[in-house]
């Protein structure tokens, strides 16, 4: 039970008491009050009136917000709530009030609790900008508590699961949701502004394609046949390319049935788009435009901290061959990358275990990730991919052994991929049967399916086409210098929390008043126990013991 706390039941027993005194403590047809950024900037002159009582009683506000701090003084109170604008302090007292008003709330309305409070601004002592009241109600009753102030919310597991709580608390957090959902808005923008069209694709896949990756499957009850959430929508997007559409793109999640780590959650969000009578030359020149576009249009430095580094993203961004990267960056000695059984050699004097039937373009990739991807601080565009980690990507007519891709690479994390695409139906025929053998062969769950509809489409004839995709939470965090995935998403993946009983224990009883403080609610103090983390409540259940 989550009520079950007796310090839950007493804030529960105040809405009740609430009731009973005719307040309804959860009223509907609530108004948005004045933001209170404006409110503060409108009435700063306040402040230079020459007069013994700086205020204005001619100007009336409104305002809504949270109560983050209240402080009763007898017959008055100060509090400070809280808007989506920012935290402003409002003034009360039982004079100014409805008879009797308020000694009815004085000790049910609290920190947590949603108010309005309308009245005339004026400046305390101490210089600040106050609400001065003549209407106080209760919008929304708190049943939870807030996290005392100096402890806050700490726990990062907690932070996750309970997002609505981590923005309460911690408002800075929603900066980076704003922030992300501008870079969204303009990405979408950019595009849009460049002829390409927005679609939307299925997200329930008869085939597994697109990449190399594990599925989620699921069941169609109505078919009764299996399904797959999406691992990426190029495949259909490029039916799109050759039904005619010479510029799409496309923004929504992508589902990988795979670990869980600072960069990788099982659903993300990315921008896939594609490009008829365009190579992957135009797609390096085009995102190297898009982040320019994006840092104009935030007002961002072109150097930006990320961690230890400053990563500059001043164009033009470098462009390094795959192959060369091995040696110039990765310092792999030259006569090791090209043949196999002395990438074996090396990769096992450095202890880096492999499958030993891999293809020299998966160990050249085993070289890359170990010794290349995390020295990838500035953005950089590794180029020319070896073909048999490329199953989609188009051969280059100099080298057959190579595909015309590239992969962005920003503070060590792949941002981008994208390539010529593959438009020679025969070819892209036999490489899917490569992967169904490598799939048989190996148990390789990641390994691409044959989609033979996709064969039949190009058999149509594509355009040659480029395509390529970003990843729109790894850039949300390197342009708000977050180093975990779960700091961008709303709501991450989470393992399944383990139910935690409240019981009467000396470990979860406040040392003060010998109240219930459950787990999420307790603070530690010098090590000496837990207290409640509402001093004011403590403090009046203490005393009346």
């Amino acid at each position: 039970m989550i009520f079950e706390s007796q310090y839950i039941q007493e804030r529960i027993k105040k809405a009740q008491m609430l009731r009973e005194e005719g307040i309804n403590p959860y009223p509907n047809q609530i108004a948005k009050g004045y933001p209170s950024s404006q409110f503060l900037n409108e009435c700063e002159y306040i402040k230079e009136i020459d007069a013994e009582e700086k205020k204005d009683e001619t100007k009336s506000y409104t305002l809504t917000g949270r109560i983050k701090f209240i402080r009763i003084m007898g017959k008055a109170a100060f509090a400070k709530i809280e808007d989506s604008q920012g935290l402003v302090q409002v003034y009360y007292n039982r004079d100014d009030l409805p008879e009797g008003y308020y000694n009815k709330v004085k000790k049910l309305i609290e920190v947590g609790d949603i108010v309005l409070a309308e009245g005339f601004p004026f400046v305390t002592q101490t210089g600040e900008i106050t609400l001065h009241c003549k209407r106080f109600e209760i919008v929304s009753k708190a049943i939870f508590p807030l996290p005392e102030k100096f402890h806050g919310l700490q726990d990062h597991e907690l932070r996750y699961r309970q997002r609505y709580l981590d923005m309460i608390v911690n408002p800075e957090v929603k900066d980076i949701f704003v922030m992300r959902s501008r870079i969204v808005s303009l990405v979408r923008r950019f595009f849009e502004d460049r002829s390409f069209l927005e679609v939307e694709t299925p997200m329930l896949h008869p085939i597994p394609g697109g990449a190399n990756a594990r599925p989620f499957v699921t069941h169609h009850n109505a078919l009764g046949i299996e399904r797959y959430l999406r691992i990426a929508p190029e495949l259909y997007l490029k039916r799109l390319v050759v039904g005619g559409m010479e510029a799409v793109f496309e923004i929504n999640r992508n589902f990988r049935n795979e670990g869980m780590d600072h960069t990788h959650n099982p659903e993300f969000t990315m921008i896939e788009f594609y490009w008829a009578y365009r190579t992957y030359t135009d797609l390096m020149d085009i995102t190297q435009d898009l982040f320019d576009d994006l840092f104009s249009k935030l007002g961002l430095p072109t150097i930006l901290p990320y961690g230890e580094h400053m990563i500059d993203f001043t164009a033009p961004f470098a462009r390094v061959p795959y192959l060369e990267s091995l040696t110039t960056i990765g310092d792999v000695p030259a006569d090791i990358v090209s043949d196999k059984e002395k990438i074996l050699a090396y990769l096992k004097e450095h202890n880096v275990k492999v499958d030993p039937n891999l293809t020299l373009g998966y160990l050249q990739a085993e070289l890359f990730d170990e010794f290349v991807e995390a020295k990838l601080i500035n953005p950089t565009f590794i180029t020319d991919f070896p073909i048999d980690i490329s199953p989609l990507a188009r051969r280059s007519d100099a080298n057959p052994d190579i595909a015309e891709r590239f992969e962005l690479f920003i503070a060590g994390k792949e941002i981008a991929n994208g390539f010529s695409e593959l438009n020679d139906p025969i070819d892209q025929y036999e490489r899917f049967k490569s992967q169904v053998a490598a799939k048989d062969a190996t148990g390789d769950d990641e390994a691409m399916h044959m989609d033979t509809d996709y064969v039949k489409a190009l058999s149509y004839g594509m355009t040659p086409t480029a395509g390529e995709g970003i990843g729109i939470d790894r850039l949300v965090m390197m342009l708000t210098n977050q180093h975990s995935i779960r700091d961008v998403l709303l709501f991450p993946a989470m393992k399944p929390e383990a139910p935690q009983p409240v019981t009467h224990t000396a470990e979860n009883v406040c040392k003060k008043c010998g109240h219930d403080v459950p787990e999420e609610l307790k603070a530690a103090k010098n090590g000496k126990g837990f207290f409640c983390i509402d001093v004011n409540a403590c403090k009046e259940r203490a005393a009346s013991k």
